[in-house]
């Protein structure tokens, strides 16, 4: 299990309109490349567990998937075509500690 101490970023933060990156993705996907270590991931279809740490309960969890998947395949070295299996865990902790934790694991 890996934990990223990042604060996820929304959908909504990451794209202006439907094609064009903010500012803030481009800051978020260079510090969860330079965050994550260097793992092995297992060859053929996978399961990945993320879970999101946020600040606020008013965050929807599926907003911050497709930003923090792509970061991870593009470190990782993985097409995210393999991930067959998904599980999302939402918790609440105080402002500040923000937190994204994700195991990747062989789809059985």
């Amino acid at each position: 299990m890996q934990r990223i101490n990042i604060k996820p970023l929304s959908v909504n933060e990451a794209f202006k309109g439907r094609k064009f990156k903010t500012d803030k993705y481009h800051t978020f996907q260079k510090m969860m490349l330079l965050s994550l270590k260097p793992m092995a991931v297992p060859e053929g279809n996978i399961y990945l567990e993320i879970t999101f740490g946020f600040s606020s309960k008013g965050s929807d969890i599926d907003n911050c998937l497709k930003q923090t998947i792509d970061c991870l395949s593009k470190k990782l070295g993985f097409n995210d075509n393999r991930i067959y299996k998904l599980s999302a865990l939402k918790v609440i902790v105080p402002k500040g500690s923000e937190f994204i934790e994700f195991t990747i694991s062989p789809l059985v």
